[in-house]
């Protein structure tokens, strides 16, 4: 037993580093981390308040609207339709084509 006199018992014990500090320092990165966060948000809320400036003309402007409403118009047009439906309106539209439209025979015996 003598052997083991000198053996120290207990936790490891780092050099320049204290379980106090360690904590503190932490505590203080994460405020630091919060209030670039908070500067970050503010810069970006000002930026949008006052940087953006649309420079389209009225006509653009205009123009844009009237295409979101086509497009609004096409998808509730093909939302309100079935497969089945669909399906048949095609087929009655290729019975209305003249046979100038069908794909000729291609026959090397005849």
């Amino acid at each position: 037993m003598a052997e083991y006199d000198n053996v120290q018992k207990g936790s490891l014990k780092l050099k320049g580093t204290g379980a106090i500090s360690a904590a503190k320092k932490k505590k203080k990165k994460d405020k630091e981390r919060k209030r670039l966060e908070q500067q970050i948000t503010t810069e970006n809320e000002e930026e949008t308040k006052k940087g953006y400036v649309d420079k389209r003309t009225p006509a653009q402007v205009a123009f844009d609207k009237m295409q979101e409403k086509r497009q609004m118009e096409r998808i509730l047009n093909k939302a309100s339709k079935t497969h089945k439906r669909r399906v048949e309106d095609f087929n009655r539209h290729l019975d209305t084509l003249t046979e100038h439209y069908d794909i000729p025979k291609v026959s090397w015996t005849k």
